[in-house]
């Protein structure tokens, strides 16, 4: 299969602190700013080796030509840019269009950067009303006319949805969902930088926070909050000659189908099976290769939807499949050693970014405490909107 060879790799990575409330407001060119000067020197490098800039589309000062204007802020001249609107799979959307861009030579060094903030607001402008739903609720759009009116915003209720119908298929009890979100807290207690890093959790607290929306309890859904994050992929050539290990982008897949859940094809098989299968294919490996499993979790539902569409197990097995092996650093398969979303924190569309940084960090042998003793392979997972945009990448260590 036609595809990446592993001649780009990533470098350097730099995040702020997930946090509910920061010490600093940051405007975004300056938390942009941050994140590139953090992530360059990580990696060794400096701002004149960068000629690419990919970001997300949530800078709050430029409603356009967002690109443009995060390079002339930093002072490059960037030959390949892209603004990536995948909700929770811009992450790793972002690496793999770097890798890409570099594999064809159209650039050597890329900045991918995702900031979430909140916006200073502007004393002497008038207050703005923002759509509903993840931007949905505008005028014209069908969430507008025929789902926002009768409550169906933005994304519980449509995963609440999709837990209880794979439930109907395949059986699925509360306690194997509760066992994801315990042992990601688990691994976030070894984290410095988790915002439920002091807070322990077992699975009767899991079962008995309250039920926000049937059959999810609260500590199966993310608590959102403010950060970002920034990757440096740069060429093989160059990468071996920085501060860290290399970890070459080996594999790539994306696969969108929809953009509310009331179209989704099926709630069951989601689109990360064809994102994945093109993964695997272009890789060369198998689940069974993988070190590491760096997979989005929104919900504790999208974790064991995730773990069967990537081929970790069966269609259905997911819930049994949890029981039987420890999920944590100290596991048979580690899974979200940063204690993924749900415990090291959903900094919005910068969230999706911790599931690359903690995979790099685990494949450069720079985890800290919760280090896995072996990390040469790791599979990342990107999910956005209601499983809707799917991005899959492997990484190497070299």
């Amino acid at each position: 299969m036609r595809g990446l060879r592993g001649e780009a790799a990533i470098a350097g990575v730099a995040e702020f602190a997930p946090t509910r409330k920061p010490e600093k407001l940051w405007m975004g060119l300056e938390a942009y700013s941050e994140l590139a000067r953090m992530a360059l020197d990580d990696a060794g490098l400096s701002i004149s080796d960068v000629d690419a800039v990919l970001t997300g589309n949530n800078l709050q000062e430029a409603q356009m030509f967002v690109p443009a204007t995060i390079i002339e802020y930093l002072g490059v001249e960037s030959h390949f840019s892209e603004v990536v609107d995948l909700g929770g799979a811009s992450g790793a959307a972002l690496v793999l269009r770097a890798a890409m861009a570099i594999e064809m030579g159209l650039c050597e060094t890329a900045l991918c950067m995702l900031y979430t903030q909140a916006h200073h607001r502007n004393p002497k402008a008038p207050p703005v009303n923002y759509a509903r739903d993840w931007g949905g609720g505008v005028w014209g759009s069908p969430q507008a006319e025929f789902e926002i009116p009768f409550g169906a915003v933005q994304g519980t209720y449509g995963y609440a949805m999709i837990a209880n119908r794979y439930a109907h298929e395949f059986g699925l009890t509360d306690e194997q969902r509760a066992k994801v979100a315990v042992d990601q807290r688990t691994n976030a207690l070894a984290h410095p930088h988790a915002v439920f890093r002091n807070t322990p959790i077992t699975t009767e607290d899991v079962l008995n926070s309250p039920m926000i929306c049937s059959p999810l309890h609260m500590l199966e859904i993310v608590m959102p909050c403010m950060g970002g994050a920034a990757v440096v992929v740069t060429s093989k050539e160059k990468a071996a000659k920085t501060k860290n290990r290399p970890v070459h982008v080996v594999g790539g897949g994306e696969n969108t189908t929809h953009r509310s859940v009331t179209y989704e094809p099926d709630f069951t098989h989601s689109p990360i099976k064809a994102a994945s299968d093109r993964a695997w294919a272009m890789s060369g490996l198998k689940p069974k290769d993988i070190d590491l499993a760096s997979l989005y979790d929104c919900y504790t539902i999208t974790v064991l939807l995730t773990l069967e569409d990537t081929g970790f197990c069966g269609k259905g097995e997911a819930g049994r499949f949890v029981m039987e092996h420890d999920l944590t650093y100290k596991g048979d398969f580690p899974m979200n050693t940063h204690g993924g979303q749900l415990s090291f924190g959903q900094a919005g569309i910068a969230g999706g970014m911790s599931h690359v940084t903690e995979a790099v960090l685990q494949l450069q042998g720079r985890a800290g405490d919760r280090q896995l003793r072996k990390c040469d392979t790791a599979f990342v997972n990107g999910n956005g909107g209601i499983m809707s945009e799917q991005v899959s990448i492997i990484l190497r260590g070299a």
